[in-house]
């Protein structure tokens, strides 16, 4: 593999085969979720698609990011879930707790924010973005509604390459070259979610719920959640409920969250 003269190699696509779907490698994409989205609706089955340089990713609220090529992982997942509508709002947690299982363990800990955010330390290593889409009209192949699931992992990622002060990489959190290695990283990830995926179906949301608040940093912090609408809430998160929400203890009383910004005001109450 050629050396990019930063240390960054290409994805080695010989053994990205064995993933558990299938997987294609573009050198260069705008958004990976965008074009799979676009061959959702077309009928695709699951698949993978990674781009080595992201121009223009799609973030939660319609934020757009760039990465440095090579620098990242940059993906999405295109799945076909069986579950009833009710239970797709746990796809971004499961898809966090995948992803923060299969990283290395960092000296500042790996931990995950509310709904869809993998942290080092205080930090956002990751974020991840699940979108719905339906499929066409008359379309020709797998029938049925499609999740687009999309991460973004900042992996050798510089100080001066970062773009915010909030965010870091796996290298800046401690990560050994070895424990970068993109390849092994990606394979990792996707073997994670696919096994988190089925013991989802096999064991239901209890499980989820159980596996994840543990490693969920926002809960037992005061919490301000930036609403799609209306003022922001602030108060202690303290629980998920049954359908994934955020449960919220605010002056006026607990409050689910089923989607906002949740920014950390103070550490975890003891």
């Amino acid at each position: 593999m050629v050396d990019d003269g930063a240390g960054r190699v290409p994805l080695d696509a010989a053994r990205l085969v064995a993933a558990p779907w299938p997987v294609e490698v573009l050198e260069e994409a705008g958004s990976t979720n965008a074009l799979l989205a676009a061959r959702a609706r077309d009928g695709a089955g699951p698949q993978v698609l990674v781009t080595e340089h992201q121009t223009a990713g799609r973030g939660r609220l319609d934020r757009t990011w760039e990465t440095p090529a090579r620098a990242a992982l940059t993906f999405s997942v295109l799945l076909r879930p069986e579950a009833p509508d009710a239970r797709w709002p746990w796809l971004p947690l499961l898809t966090g707790y995948a992803v923060r299982a299969a990283l290395p363990a960092l000296p500042g800990g790996v931990s995950l924010t509310w709904p869809n955010d993998v942290l080092v330390g205080d930090l956002k290593v990751a974020g991840i973005l699940v979108e719905r889409v339906e499929g066409a009209p008359g379309t020709i192949g797998t029938a049925g509604a499609a999740a687009v699931v999309g991460i973004g992992l900042n992996v050798s990622t510089t100080a001066d390459e970062l773009p915010v002060p909030t965010a870091t990489s796996l290298a800046l959190g401690g990560a050994g070259r070895e424990d970068t290695d993109r390849t092994t990283l990606l394979l990792a990830i996707l073997a994670e979610l696919h096994a988190g995926l089925v013991r989802w179906a096999d064991e239901g949301d209890a499980w989820l719920r159980s596996a994840y608040r543990p490693v969920c940093a926002t809960l037992g912090r005061s919490v301000r959640v930036e609403l799609p609408a209306g003022a922001p809430l602030e108060g202690t998160a303290t629980d998920l409920d049954a359908s994934g929400r955020l449960v919220v203890d605010t002056a006026a009383g607990p409050v689910a969250v089923g989607a906002g910004d949740v920014i950390h005001v103070r550490s975890p109450q003891k």
